[in-house]
């Protein structure tokens, strides 16, 4: 499947302290000279041929590559800390805002199964990040994972939209407490923006309380990870009581026949608010980047993540069912359905109490993606695809500042422009496209071990993982484009299932997990595939093109910088391995 070029000598790794110079965001020997600069860009295509096939390995991304940060990360988490972040991480602006927004226009009161769909999906994904968060507990998360098992290219690419995830998605909260705040003061959320009419409509409805809530989060992040977690311990307990309060007094007020008409859009309709909603279950990866902050990863991360999601799927489906059975769902409102719903049945004093833990919710979900999308950043600016400098760990908090205030001063600037319709569905792409990626990077774990997985059994492998992904790409385009009938399903199915079989029966595992794995492999991994591409084909052409956008924006970046940057480094890294 490729060479492994990097991470394979044990060279002393450089420390340095904390500055900002030059040479701490382009130290690489392409960027010393412009002479330098143009024989590397003459150089791209091998370049890119050799961080395409090389792959990094295990003990590089535990051992080398992290000693680049300078310092270590503080091991202080458990398993209870754990599920809390992933709680605390989850339970926010989807199911508080994007509830009313789905109920109302995509799927009525079938709302409800659009949060099972995107549930498994969002399971399925948690197994697979499990697996390999407990092999290898870094900072860096998937972009590690991708790294190890289908190399720099495709890692970077998924970086990019990882770090797109972060920033979309805590900008989508920070307008979403904005709405909450106001419907606590009694306001309409728009009387606390700025309209600022020449510019387009999607965009000009300025939010200041939205950067001043992540400029505040910001310092909190920054600070310690061990006081975020126990504030987060706390804050997600009051909201887990309030949340058994919304259902409790929502149950009381139920209307069954609110739900006669429960699928008033159809299939298509539970579909298409399935993949809007899977906005609601980010949050669970940065739970992983905290593995290299875990005593004991083998325990705390298979009972920290799934435990998280567990929770996480009952309340959402439960807060779902309650807020379709006390409001006819052409009634929900999408910007506080909750608040609003209690309204509308006489209890005007607890919309107060909904808002309150909205606005609880969506601050914990900021905190912990701080905390996840700075140390999302500072593994791939271990690798220098990012500058240097965005690495560096603080030696006196034990946490990466500078990945944190960039990544949310990004997020400050889209939260103020952007409408949540917008970000959204753009989130849900990015998201969507990483966890189909590593399902694939772990069926390649499983199956692959270089030098030692025979040519014939590797071939078998790439045919599998090509057809399985033909045949989820052709029922996501069959379904985007209308198809009616059963025929076409039936076929990419059927596709689908003989390629997972094969692999199931025909190639051998090469390696098998040492703690914790996912079970029934390949079978899960590649229904994780399926259900996140079948997902993908439900969200609207415009947020495919912003996608796409995004994407040349990257490559751009990549072949001008990163390629030749990851390249120096990795080559650098070897030759002080083999002693020159």
């Amino acid at each position: 499947m490729g060479t492994v070029s990097e991470g394979s000598g044990g060279g002393k790794p450089q420390r340095r302290t904390c500055s900002c110079t030059r040479q701490d965001f382009l130290p690489e020997e392409s960027f010393q000279s412009w002479a330098n600069y143009g024989k590397a860009l003459k150089e791209t295509g091998m370049r890119l041929k050799d961080r395409v096939t090389s792959r990094s390995l295990d003990k590089s991304e535990l051992t080398e590559i992290r000693a680049r940060s300078g310092h270590e990360m503080k091991k202080n988490l458990t398993w209870w800390d754990l599920i809390w972040f992933g709680i605390g991480a989850v339970i926010g602006a989807g199911i508080f805002v994007l509830t009313g927004q789905e109920a109302r226009d995509d799927a009525g009161p079938a709302v409800i199964l659009s949060y099972v769909v995107s549930g498994v999906s969002a399971m399925l994904s948690v197994f697979c990040y499990t697996e390999f968060a407990v092999e290898i507990p870094v900072a860096g998360g998937s972009f590690a994972y991708l790294r190890v098992e289908l190399g720099d290219f495709m890692a970077f690419i998924a970086a990019g939209n990882i770090l797109l995830e972060y920033v979309i998605g805590g900008a989508a909260v920070s307008r979403s407490w904005t709405s909450y705040f106001a419907t606590l003061l009694n306001h309409h959320p728009n009387d606390f923006r700025i309209h600022a009419t020449s510019l387009d409509p999607d965009y000009s409805h300025l939010d200041p309380i939205a950067v001043v809530v992540i400029t505040l989060v910001c310092v909190a992040a920054v600070l310690s990870t061990k006081a975020t977690s126990r504030f987060n311990y706390v804050a997600s307990i009051i909201h887990l009581a309030i949340i058994v309060f919304i259902i409790i007094a929502g149950l009381t007020h139920a209307n069954p026949k609110n739900l006669s008409d429960f699928t008033p859009f159809g299939v298509r309709g539970v579909f298409t608010a399935s993949a809007v909603l899977f906005f609601a279950y980010v949050g669970f990866d940065a739970v992983s980047t905290m593995a290299e902050e875990t005593r004991n990863p083998a325990k705390d991360i298979p009972l920290g993540l799934v435990g998280a999601m567990t929770i996480t799927t009952v309340c959402y489906c439960l807060l779902a069912l309650t807020l379709c059975l006390m409001q006819p769902y052409a009634q929900i409102d999408p910007d506080a359905p909750f608040s609003v719903a209690f309204q509308a049945i006489g209890m005007d004093w607890a919309k107060y109490i909904v808002a309150f833990g909205a606005l609880k919710g969506m601050t914990t979900v900021l905190l912990v993606s701080a905390v996840g999308q700075a140390r999302y950043l500072t593994h791939i600016a271990r690798t220098h695809m990012v500058p240097p400098w965005l690495a560096e760990v603080h030696p006196t908090t034990g946490t990466p500042i500078n990945a944190t205030v960039v990544m949310l001063v990004a997020t400050a600037i889209i939260a103020f422009f952007t409408n949540l319709n917008i970000l959204s569905n753009l989130l849900s792409i990015s998201t969507l496209f990483i966890f189909m990626l590593v399902a694939v990077a772990l069926l390649v774990r499983r199956y692959y071990v270089s030098g030692e997985t025979t040519d014939t059994n590797r071939n078998k492998l790439l045919g599998s993982i090509v057809l399985i992904l033909a045949s989820s790409i052709a029922t996501a385009a069959y379904w985007a484009a209308g198809g009616k009938g059963w025929v076409g399903y039936v076929v990419t199915a059927v596709v689908w299932f003989g390629a997972t079989g094969f692999l199931w029966w025909a190639v051998p595992q090469a390696r098998a997990p040492q703690t914790w794995g996912v079970p029934l492999v390949p079978w899960l991994p590649s229904a994780s595939i399926g259900i996140n591409i079948f997902l993908l084909g439900s969200i609207d052409v415009p947020s495919f093109v912003r996608f796409g956008v995004w994407t040349v924006l990257l490559l751009i970046y990549y072949f001008l910088f990163g390629l030749h940057a990851s390249y120096d480094t990795a080559k650098a890294s070897a030759a002080d391995g083999a002693g020159v």
